[in-house]
């Protein structure tokens, strides 16, 4: 069960730090959210999909490259609901919502022993 949850971790916080660095990018170049540009999010996250599907890697145990790669479009995804939450946003603050983005997705990664704790606490718990 600990490479299960060390595997949602794993993937939530890569959804978030691409979807972060995306919305970044697209702050930096000078950007302001727009609907042009929630759709170009959109199709990057199904192209990302397409090839992330036909991409061969080979199964290992535990976090692999694979199993992260197949969620890697989601990241394009959320950056895309981001922008419609933040349709009026300009591009420094376009820029802003991907370093918060980002932000979260580090503080997941980090708090990875604090659930491992409360997971093992659970677990004690339930076998009272």
């Amino acid at each position: 069960m600990d490479r299960r949850l060390d595997g949602a971790v794993m993937r939530a916080t890569v959804i978030l730090l691409t979807a972060g660095l995306s919305l970044v990018a697209v702050g930096t170049a000078g950007v302001a959210a727009s609907l042009p540009l929630v759709l170009a999010s959109v199709v990057l996250a199904g192209v990302t999909r397409v090839v992330t599907d036909a991409v061969e890697v080979p199964a290992t145990d535990g976090v692999t490259v694979r199993t992260v790669a197949t969620d890697l479009w989601i990241g394009p995804a959320l950056a895309a609901v981001v922008l419609i939450l933040w349709l009026d946003a300009t591009p420094g603050e376009v820029q802003a919502l991907g370093g918060m983005v980002g932000l979260v997705g580090m503080l997941n990664y980090f708090l990875r022993p604090f659930y491992h704790l409360i997971y093992g606490l659970g677990r004690r718990l339930a076998a009272l």
